[in-house]
């Protein structure tokens, strides 16, 4: 309980949190945090490395069972997003992945609805680290097109 406390003084309001599961086992020092608005990675004991996606970003989701994922009861969830330094992001081998996705649909749906964000707008957007055209004059066109 004083972890989960601990979470919310970081990162404010915690819809889900869990561990990459070694042989079903939440033993890893990967773990993963869905607030409302993003999605944390946090990785390491001593040197922490953390990566950061926000919701209204992410495009599309996957998921993917390993024999091994199914027999302990994990899956992947992939993730697709407009961001440039995580193009994509795998929670790997988390117990209850379709839970999880559920959650993880109803926050990015959150966002979406929030910012406004729609299937037009992310058209043309940034993937695989591919930068996107830009349009400096204003005009509606992208400078590389005209």
């Amino acid at each position: 309980m004083a972890n989960l406390e601990k979470l919310r003084r970081n990162y404010g309001e915690v819809l889900w949190t869990g561990k990459k599961c070694i042989c079903g086992l939440p033993i890893s020092l990967t773990r993963y945090i869905l607030t409302e608005t993003s999605l944390y990675t946090k990785v390491g004991l001593l040197n922490i490395k953390e990566d950061e996606i926000d919701l209204y970003k992410i495009m599309d989701k996957n998921m993917k069972f390993t024999f091994g994922q199914r027999i302990v009861g994990c899956g992947t969830i992939i993730l697709i997003a407009r961001d440039r330094d995580t193009p994509e992001k795998q929670l790997r081998s988390i117990r209850k992945p379709r839970e999880v996705k559920r959650i993880l649909d109803q926050a990015v749906k959150a966002q979406y609805d929030k910012y406004m964000v729609r299937g037009r707008d992310m058209v043309g957007a940034a993937l695989g680290g591919q930068p996107a055209d830009i349009d400096m004059d204003g005009d509606g066109i992208a400078d590389s097109l005209e």
